[in-house]
Formats: C-alpha cells, structure tokens, sequence
C-alpha cells in the first residue's frame, strides 16, 4: 500500500513537471510567433507610414551620438531603404492622399531633418539627389536669418540660408517646413512652444501665433516656400496648439514620439505625426528591422 501511494506521488510528480514544461514551451512558442506577426492595411483603411527623425550629419566621430551621425551612416540607410524597395514621401504626399485619395507606394517611409542645419545641405541634400530620395527639412527661422546674413558656411555650427532653402526646395528633393522662429529653447521660461500651466489661453495663443507666423512668412518672402506642416520643438506639445496651427493654415504636425503611423484618410491623422530618433551607432538593417520594426508593417494594394 505504501509503494503505490509513493507510486501515485511520483506519477502525480512527473505529470505537474511535464504539465509544467509544455506551459512554458507553449509559452516561447506563442511570444516568438506574437513576435513575428505581421501588421497589415490595405489601401481602402490607409497607409503604415515609418517617419524617421535625423538631426546633424558630421564627420567628426567625437561628436556623433543621439542627435548627431555621420554622412556614410546616412548613406548606408538611405541604401539599405533604396535595396527593400522603399519609397520616401513628403508632407505634400501626405496631405494629397487625405485629401484627395492620391495613392501613396506601396512601402512609404518619410525622411525628416530637423533644426535646418547647414551639415544637411552639405552631406544629406547631395545623397536624396544621388538615391533618388526626397527628404522634409524643418528649419528654426532665426537661425536661417543669423546665417544668412553672415554667410558663415560651417558644417560644425552653420545653419541653411534662404538661397540654400530655395535651391533645395526647387530640386523636388527636399520640403522645408517650419520648426519655429525662436521657440526652439528652453531659455525663455516655456519647454519649446508647450502652455505653461499658470498662463491665460489667450496670451499663450498670441505668443505661438506670433512665433510662427514669423518664420512663416521670412519663409514665404525670403526663400518663396510655403510651409504645410509645424514641427514641434523638443516634441512639447499643448492640445492648446492644435487649434492655432489650423487657424494659420497648417495642414500636419510632427511629434517626437516613436511609433508607427496609420495614414488614413481623416485630416486628424497628419496632426502629431510619430517620428523614430535616428542616433549613431546601430547598423542599418538592425536599425530598420529591429527599432523601426519596419517589416512589420505591410500596405497591401487593392
């Protein structure tokens, strides 16, 4: 009698442990498949757009880091995109299927520089040309106005003049866009163009307003571009800031967070467009596939 009740022990012993271990095999298995599952939308629902957030591009590897790479890394996404037959696409892109069903390519992926850094008419602009890839340019006005005015051409520090913006703008390669005239600081008591909280809605609107419309026009009258889309500072935004950006006629806005976007055709969808940081270091391929995560996300044509 004791031997067949250490017998059903044992028994009972073995089966929890291999109940156990098919738990956590079937576990594994079902992460490893939940990790590989595929996104998909067809062009009926909208388009997975990955937007990617470049700063400066220098040679000097001292310098490179979170917000700034070097011109071969670039080079190497830009080839590393051009060989898994991705297509880049601009805000104006954006903006003509929302509005008016224009189809996007089947693999969509926006480039954007913020700041307006010289380094990127030196390195980036001649690389869209030589890819045959466009990129969104968002420049700080009183930068461009400083530089423009100094005609200081240094890649460590300089910034895009008006001539530069237009000649770029004019090669179909780059959008510029508005980042701001002088809000794009921490200096003068607000987090970039973010309400403060103790502030009325009215003074807080004449201020961003006022900002914008600055670099706005300096835009239209010395580089003759139009600014579609408003690139917050830092990625601070106010829903406060939304209502203003319509009211001057913007049409999208981009933030800093990092994820995928759904382009549908709701207006909605341009305003706090996601943006992945684009630092130095990880390869290309890991990049794309392991940060961007950008096979993931399948647009499937009707």
């Amino acid at each position: 009698m004791y031997l067949f009740l250490n017998l059903r022990k044992f028994r009972s012993k073995k089966f929890l442990m291999l109940f156990a271990v098919a738990v956590i095999v079937a576990c594994i298995i079902f992460t490893q498949m939940s990790s590989v599952a595929v996104s998909t939308v067809s062009a009926s629902e909208g388009y997975y757009v990955p937007v990617i957030m470049y700063h400066s591009i220098l040679k000097d590897s001292s310098l490179q880091g979170k917000y700034v790479i070097s011109p071969d890394q670039l080079e190497n996404d830009l080839k590393y995109l051009s060989e898994n037959g991705y297509s880049t696409v601009t805000v104006a892109d954006l903006i003509a299927y929302v509005e008016n069903g224009t189809p996007l390519p089947e693999k969509p992926i926006m480039l954007t520089f913020d700041d307006g850094y010289y380094n990127n008419y030196l390195y980036a602009y001649p690389l869209m040309k030589k890819y045959g890839f466009k990129m969104v340019l968002s420049v700080i006005g009183k930068y461009s106005e400083i530089f423009s005015d100094t005609a200081d051409e240094n890649a460590y520090y300089s910034h895009c003049t008006w001539d530069q913006l237009r000649e770029m703008e004019l090669s179909g390669y780059v959008e510029v866009q508005n980042h701001s005239y002088d809000m794009h600081t921490t200096d003068q008591g607000r987090n970039g163009t973010k309400k403060n909280s103790w502030e009325s809605l009215e003074n807080y609107s004449s201020i961003l307003t006022g900002d914008i419309l600055k670099c706005q026009n300096y835009l239209i009258e010395r580089a003759g571009i139009t600014p579609t889309a408003f690139t917050y500072p830092f990625g601070a935004i106010s829903s406060e800031s939304f209502e203003v950006l319509k009211d001057l006629g913007f049409k999208a806005s981009f933030s800093c967070e990092e994820k995928m976007n759904l382009i549908t055709r709701d207006p909605k969808c341009l305003f706090g467009i996601y943006r992945f940081l684009r630092p130095t270091g990880e390869a290309s391929a890991a990049y794309f596939e392991s940060t961007v995560k950008i096979d993931k996300y399948v647009n499937i044509s009707e």
